[in-house]
Protein backbone atom coordinates (compact mmCIF):
# COMPACT_ATOMS: atom_id res chain seq x y z
CA UNK A 1 0.00 0.00 0.00
CA UNK A 2 2.95 2.21 0.89
CA UNK A 3 4.69 1.63 -1.99
CA UNK A 4 1.60 2.27 -4.29
CA UNK A 5 1.38 5.61 -2.72
CA UNK A 6 4.59 6.69 -3.71
CA UNK A 7 3.71 5.73 -7.03
CA UNK A 8 1.00 7.77 -6.82
CA UNK A 9 3.01 11.15 -5.90
CA UNK A 10 5.37 10.41 -8.37
CA UNK A 11 3.17 10.35 -10.82
CA UNK A 12 1.17 13.36 -9.95
CA UNK A 13 4.84 15.06 -9.68
CA UNK A 14 6.25 14.15 -12.92
CA UNK A 15 2.76 14.92 -14.75
CA UNK A 16 2.79 18.48 -12.55
CA UNK A 17 6.25 19.19 -14.21
CA UNK A 18 5.25 18.36 -17.39
CA UNK A 19 2.42 20.46 -17.36
CA UNK A 20 4.62 23.21 -16.62
CA UNK A 21 7.17 22.74 -19.11
CA UNK A 22 4.65 22.30 -21.81
CA UNK A 23 2.64 25.45 -20.54
CA UNK A 24 2.54 28.16 -23.71
CA UNK A 25 4.68 31.34 -22.04
CA UNK A 26 1.04 33.34 -21.78
CA UNK A 27 -0.06 30.61 -19.61
CA UNK A 28 3.04 30.73 -17.32
CA UNK A 29 2.44 34.21 -17.37
CA UNK A 30 -1.17 34.33 -16.05
CA UNK A 31 0.45 31.45 -13.27
CA UNK A 32 3.04 34.36 -11.92
CA UNK A 33 0.34 36.69 -11.99
CA UNK A 34 -2.52 34.71 -10.54
CA UNK A 35 0.48 34.21 -7.84
CA UNK A 36 0.77 37.37 -6.83
CA UNK A 37 -2.95 38.21 -7.14
CA UNK A 38 -3.69 35.47 -4.49
CA UNK A 39 -1.01 36.82 -2.34
CA UNK A 40 -1.80 40.21 -2.49
CA UNK A 41 1.39 41.37 -3.01
CA UNK A 42 4.58 42.31 -6.05
CA UNK A 43 7.29 40.91 -4.25
CA UNK A 44 10.51 43.31 -5.26
CA UNK A 45 14.40 42.90 -4.91
CA UNK A 46 15.91 45.67 -3.68
CA UNK A 47 19.20 46.74 -2.30
CA UNK A 48 18.59 48.74 0.46
CA UNK A 49 22.20 50.35 1.03
CA UNK A 50 22.09 52.01 -2.00
CA UNK A 51 21.00 55.81 -1.90
CA UNK A 52 19.01 57.41 -3.60
CA UNK A 53 17.59 54.36 -5.13
CA UNK A 54 17.04 51.86 -1.92
CA UNK A 55 17.96 53.01 1.49
CA UNK A 56 16.40 53.15 4.88
CA UNK A 57 15.91 56.63 6.47
CA UNK A 58 18.38 57.27 9.18
CA UNK A 59 15.78 59.12 10.81
CA UNK A 60 13.23 56.87 10.70
CA UNK A 61 14.37 53.45 10.01
CA UNK A 62 11.82 53.21 6.84
CA UNK A 63 13.29 51.62 3.55
CA UNK A 64 12.78 54.87 1.37
CA UNK A 65 14.42 56.10 -2.62
CA UNK A 66 13.96 56.22 -5.80
CA UNK A 67 13.21 52.74 -6.90
CA UNK A 68 11.16 52.35 -3.93
CA UNK A 69 8.87 54.73 -5.35
CA UNK A 70 9.12 53.54 -8.72
CA UNK A 71 8.32 50.15 -6.77
CA UNK A 72 5.01 51.21 -4.84
CA UNK A 73 3.81 52.58 -8.09
CA UNK A 74 4.14 49.81 -9.45
CA UNK A 75 2.51 47.40 -7.33
CA UNK A 76 0.02 50.31 -7.16
CA UNK A 77 -0.60 49.95 -10.93
CA UNK A 78 -1.12 46.38 -10.38
CA UNK A 79 -3.48 46.80 -7.22
CA UNK A 80 -0.82 44.64 -5.35
CA UNK A 81 1.08 45.72 -1.92
CA UNK A 82 4.58 46.53 -2.28
CA UNK A 83 6.50 43.67 -0.40
CA UNK A 84 10.67 44.60 -0.96
CA UNK A 85 13.01 42.09 -0.04
CA UNK A 86 16.13 43.43 0.54
CA UNK A 87 18.81 41.35 -1.68
CA UNK A 88 22.43 41.69 -2.21
CA UNK A 89 23.44 43.58 -5.54
CA UNK A 90 25.06 39.54 -6.70
CA UNK A 91 21.73 37.88 -5.11
CA UNK A 92 19.12 39.90 -7.27
CA UNK A 93 18.41 38.82 -10.45
CA UNK A 94 19.35 35.33 -9.25
CA UNK A 95 16.69 36.01 -6.52
CA UNK A 96 14.41 37.34 -9.74
CA UNK A 97 14.81 33.91 -11.69
CA UNK A 98 14.36 31.43 -9.54
CA UNK A 99 11.09 33.21 -8.39
CA UNK A 100 11.93 34.21 -4.63
CA UNK A 101 10.82 37.63 -5.92
CA UNK A 102 8.41 38.69 -8.90
CA UNK A 103 10.64 41.70 -10.09
CA UNK A 104 13.88 43.14 -9.41
CA UNK A 105 13.00 47.17 -8.70
CA UNK A 106 17.41 48.40 -8.30
CA UNK A 107 18.93 50.30 -10.89
CA UNK A 108 19.11 47.19 -13.18
CA UNK A 109 21.04 47.82 -16.42
CA UNK A 110 19.41 46.29 -19.79
CA UNK A 111 22.14 44.52 -21.69
CA UNK A 112 22.09 42.17 -24.30
CA UNK A 113 22.93 39.03 -21.95
CA UNK A 114 20.66 40.11 -19.40
CA UNK A 115 17.85 40.20 -21.94
CA UNK A 116 18.47 37.03 -23.63
CA UNK A 117 17.73 35.59 -19.49
CA UNK A 118 15.49 37.88 -18.36
CA UNK A 119 13.01 40.44 -19.59
CA UNK A 120 13.10 43.96 -19.41
CA UNK A 121 10.54 46.61 -18.86
CA UNK A 122 10.95 49.88 -20.56
CA UNK A 123 13.52 51.65 -19.28
CA UNK A 124 12.45 54.11 -16.39
CA UNK A 125 15.73 55.62 -16.04
CA UNK A 126 18.66 56.60 -17.96
CA UNK A 127 22.00 56.99 -16.30
CA UNK A 128 25.96 56.75 -17.54
CA UNK A 129 28.71 55.35 -15.94
CA UNK A 130 30.80 57.46 -14.13
CA UNK A 131 34.12 57.29 -12.31
CA UNK A 132 34.33 58.72 -8.65
CA UNK A 133 37.88 59.54 -7.06
CA UNK A 134 39.31 61.05 -3.99
CA UNK A 135 39.55 64.85 -3.86
CA UNK A 136 43.47 65.11 -3.34
CA UNK A 137 43.36 62.68 -6.78
CA UNK A 138 46.24 64.23 -8.70
CA UNK A 139 45.81 61.43 -11.51
CA UNK A 140 44.09 62.46 -14.92
CA UNK A 141 41.70 59.38 -15.89
CA UNK A 142 39.65 60.13 -19.11
CA UNK A 143 39.03 56.58 -19.65
CA UNK A 144 39.11 52.83 -17.68
CA UNK A 145 42.25 52.46 -20.23
CA UNK A 146 44.07 54.99 -17.89
CA UNK A 147 43.25 53.02 -14.76
CA UNK A 148 45.72 49.55 -16.18
CA UNK A 149 47.93 49.35 -13.22
CA UNK A 150 45.21 50.61 -10.48
CA UNK A 151 42.92 49.49 -8.05
CA UNK A 152 39.18 50.22 -9.59
CA UNK A 153 36.24 49.13 -7.05
CA UNK A 154 33.14 47.67 -8.05
CA UNK A 155 30.07 46.20 -7.05
CA UNK A 156 30.01 42.20 -6.99
CA UNK A 157 28.07 41.30 -10.22
CA UNK A 158 27.25 44.23 -11.43
CA UNK A 159 27.72 45.55 -14.91
CA UNK A 160 30.34 47.83 -13.93
CA UNK A 161 32.44 44.71 -12.66
CA UNK A 162 31.91 43.14 -16.47
CA UNK A 163 33.04 46.93 -18.07
CA UNK A 164 36.07 46.89 -15.24
CA UNK A 165 37.04 43.58 -16.20
CA UNK A 166 37.17 43.82 -20.12
CA UNK A 167 39.90 46.05 -19.84
CA UNK A 168 43.51 44.07 -18.70
CA UNK A 169 45.74 45.60 -16.63
CA UNK A 170 43.01 47.33 -14.14
CA UNK A 171 42.61 45.18 -10.45
CA UNK A 172 39.34 45.09 -9.88
CA UNK A 173 38.11 44.78 -6.34
CA UNK A 174 34.64 43.88 -5.61
CA UNK A 175 32.38 44.66 -2.82
CA UNK A 176 28.59 43.53 -1.89
CA UNK A 177 27.06 47.13 -1.51
CA UNK A 178 28.55 51.10 -1.87
CA UNK A 179 29.25 51.78 0.78
CA UNK A 180 32.01 49.76 1.50
CA UNK A 181 33.25 50.73 -1.60
CA UNK A 182 33.81 54.35 -1.05
CA UNK A 183 35.19 53.89 2.28
CA UNK A 184 38.11 51.91 0.64
CA UNK A 185 38.52 54.82 -1.71
CA UNK A 186 38.49 57.40 1.01
CA UNK A 187 41.00 55.84 2.70
CA UNK A 188 43.54 54.89 -0.33
CA UNK A 189 42.89 50.99 -0.42
CA UNK A 190 41.35 51.46 -3.99
CA UNK A 191 42.45 54.03 -6.66
CA UNK A 192 38.76 55.02 -7.83
CA UNK A 193 35.35 53.62 -8.08
CA UNK A 194 32.83 52.94 -11.33
CA UNK A 195 28.89 53.28 -10.71
CA UNK A 196 26.44 55.16 -12.20
CA UNK A 197 26.66 58.80 -12.40
CA UNK A 198 23.14 59.20 -10.93
CA UNK A 199 24.41 57.70 -7.73
CA UNK A 200 27.37 59.89 -8.23
CA UNK A 201 25.34 63.56 -8.49
CA UNK A 202 23.66 62.38 -4.77
CA UNK A 203 27.04 61.37 -3.39
CA UNK A 204 28.43 64.73 -4.09
CA UNK A 205 25.63 66.42 -1.76
CA UNK A 206 25.02 64.02 0.39
CA UNK A 207 28.30 62.22 1.88
CA UNK A 208 30.93 63.60 3.81
CA UNK A 209 33.79 61.22 2.66
CA UNK A 210 36.70 63.02 0.50
CA UNK A 211 35.32 62.55 -3.24
CA UNK A 212 34.59 63.81 -6.27
CA UNK A 213 32.82 62.85 -9.26
CA UNK A 214 35.36 61.85 -11.98
CA UNK A 215 35.35 61.16 -15.81
CA UNK A 216 32.08 59.70 -17.39
CA UNK A 217 33.33 56.38 -18.96
CA UNK A 218 31.15 54.39 -21.72
CA UNK A 219 27.78 54.43 -23.14
CA UNK A 220 24.88 55.43 -21.78
CA UNK A 221 22.93 52.87 -20.03
CA UNK A 222 18.92 52.20 -19.87
CA UNK A 223 17.99 50.75 -16.74
CA UNK A 224 14.26 48.97 -16.45
CA UNK A 225 12.21 46.39 -14.15
CA UNK A 226 14.05 42.90 -14.49
CA UNK A 227 11.16 40.39 -14.40
CA UNK A 228 11.29 36.19 -15.14
CA UNK A 229 11.45 35.28 -18.73
CA UNK A 230 8.32 34.25 -20.46
CA UNK A 231 5.92 36.45 -18.47
CA UNK A 232 4.37 38.50 -21.45
CA UNK A 233 1.59 39.56 -19.23
CA UNK A 234 3.23 40.97 -16.33
CA UNK A 235 5.75 42.79 -18.33
CA UNK A 236 2.79 44.45 -20.77
CA UNK A 237 1.48 45.85 -17.07
CA UNK A 238 4.16 47.19 -15.81
CA UNK A 239 5.18 48.88 -19.61
CA UNK A 240 2.23 50.92 -19.56
CA UNK A 241 2.17 51.78 -15.67
CA UNK A 242 5.47 53.12 -16.71
CA UNK A 243 4.61 54.65 -19.75
CA UNK A 244 1.70 56.14 -18.24
CA UNK A 245 3.67 57.47 -15.37
CA UNK A 246 6.21 59.04 -17.57
CA UNK A 247 3.28 60.43 -20.11
CA UNK A 248 1.70 62.17 -17.13
CA UNK A 249 4.80 63.51 -15.26
CA UNK A 250 5.28 61.24 -12.69
CA UNK A 251 8.73 59.59 -13.55
CA UNK A 252 9.89 62.97 -13.92
CA UNK A 253 9.03 64.55 -10.45
CA UNK A 254 10.09 61.12 -8.52
CA UNK A 255 13.36 61.65 -10.67
CA UNK A 256 13.60 65.53 -9.47
CA UNK A 257 12.95 64.63 -6.14
CA UNK A 258 15.22 61.50 -5.59
CA UNK A 259 18.06 62.78 -8.10
CA UNK A 260 18.18 66.13 -8.50
CA UNK A 261 17.55 65.80 -12.56
CA UNK A 262 15.31 64.34 -14.65
CA UNK A 263 16.25 61.12 -16.24
CA UNK A 264 13.12 59.82 -16.95
CA UNK A 265 13.94 59.92 -20.69
CA UNK A 266 17.34 59.19 -22.72
CA UNK A 267 17.09 63.10 -23.80
CA UNK A 268 17.34 63.99 -20.51
CA UNK A 269 19.52 61.84 -18.92
CA UNK A 270 22.79 63.33 -17.56
CA UNK A 271 25.56 63.54 -19.94
CA UNK A 272 23.21 62.98 -22.86
CA UNK A 273 24.21 64.95 -26.04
Amino acid sequence: MKEQRRKERRRRFVAAALVTVLLPPAARAADLMSGAKARGTLRIAVEGTYPPFSFKDPNSGQLTGYDVEVGRLVAAGLKLAPQFVLTEWSAILPAVSSGKVDAAISQVIITPERERAFDFSVPYTYSRFQLIVRKNERATYRSLDDLKGRKLGVRAGSVFEQRARGVKGIEVKRYPAVPENLQDLAFGRIDASLDGSLMVGYLLKHSALPIKAGPQVGEEARIGVAIRKGNPQLKAAVDKILDDARADGTLRRLSLKWLGVDASSATRAPGAP
